[in-house]
């Protein structure tokens, strides 16, 4: 355990140049005397580890020390294939990078590993986009690839869900692939970041100049807290359910796995015929009426009145519509006239 440690330590000086030892503590999950304790382990053994003091300072390696780490295990060679993504390579403009990456790196691997790892790409394949839905269309991906790397501002007409367009001149910080969407995360100037689904940017081109991100800026962190942000946002009520035995999985498929299991886990007994009452956020009444309707009588809505209203509205109206064959068929013929 402690030698992963001590190699982990070592391959983040190298990869990062300088860290402090708080830094290191997080990203280790340990603590700092326990990195202290490692730093003068990797000393002993011979790497040259040295501290910088003052607000700048950190452990760094000496300038020019480089380990070589070829002992890659199975696992660990079969993980970096499994990683990989064809699509959103090729949609970044990397797709042929990354095949002569992935064809370096089996080259490299003693036999073992490399069996391992040709075996996991034959047998595992990742398909980004959710079903019954496509990959967003984005002609300008590569426009704002450039921009997040180059640190280009990048000047855009973006397609808002409100009346009009509208003209931004923006510092892209990073892209997320969310569900086979794209997003890019990006300042205007000062303020703090957003998020833009790529496939609504109309136009866009490099504007002059550079950008300076903001100084500890972190993408996964900033979109895990925009994602948990987004689904406190995007329930603005709540909807009490009766909910048929046996008919969890169906309403975890239809609302969303995370929401019924709160619900579920929040709720009391069944009752006498196996019914259970949940209490579940949702997004609006007639989103809400949408997702229900297609339990079909699995569930009942109990409250608010107004949602319970909708679905009666909607039910007496699929009733009128595919009402009784004879009474339909009597209305066909008499508007068709006279023969």
């Amino acid at each position: 355990m402690r030698a992963s440690r001590l190699l982990s330590l070592l391959l983040l000086l190298q990869t990062r140049g300088r860290a402090t030892a708080t830094e290191l503590a997080r990203e280790l999950e340990v603590s700092i005397r326990t990195v202290y304790r490692d730093v003068e382990a990797l000393s002993a053994a011979g790497v040259p580890v040295y501290a910088d003091r003052g607000p700048a300072g950190g452990y760094r390696l000496l300038d020019g020390y480089r380990t070589r780490l070829n002992g890659l295990t199975a696992e660990e060679a079969s993980s970096l294939f499994l990683a990989a993504l064809p699509g959103p390579a090729a949609e970044l403009g990397l797709g042929e990078v990354a095949a002569n990456a992935e064809l370096k790196l089996l080259a490299a691997l003693p036999p073992e590993p490399r069996f391992h790892a040709a075996r996991m790409r034959e047998r595992f394949h990742l398909d980004i986009p959710g079903w019954y839905r496509g990959a967003d269309e984005v002609p300008y991906l590569a426009e704002v690839t450039q921009a997040v790397w180059e640190q280009r501002p990048l000047r855009m007409t973006y397609r808002r869900w409100g009346p009009k367009d509208v003209e931004r001149l923006v510092h892209p910080y990073g892209l997320v692939l969310k569900g086979g969407s794209w997003y890019m995360v990006a300042s205007a100037g000062e303020g703090e970041p957003r998020t833009y689904r790529v496939s609504r940017i109309i136009t866009a081109e490099l504007a002059e100049g550079r950008f300076d991100r903001q100084e500890g800026f972190d993408l996964a962190d900033f979109w895990q807290k925009y994602a948990a942000e987004f689904r406190e946002r995007m329930y603005t009520a709540e909807a009490l359910i009766r909910l048929a035995p046996g008919r969890e999985g169906l309403l975890s498929y239809t609302v969303g796995s995370d929401v019924v299991d709160a619900a579920l886990a929040a709720a009391g007994p069944p009752d006498a015929r196996g019914w259970t009452t949940l209490r579940l956020p949702i997004e609006s009444l007639p989103h809400a009426r949408w997702l229900l309707l297609r339990m079909g009588t699995d569930v009942e809505v109990l409250e608010p009145p107004e949602l319970r209203v909708l679905m009666a509205e909607t039910i007496a109206g699929l009733a009128e519509l595919y009402g009784p064959a004879p009474s339909r068929a009597a209305e066909v013929t008499d508007s068709a006239g006279p023969g």
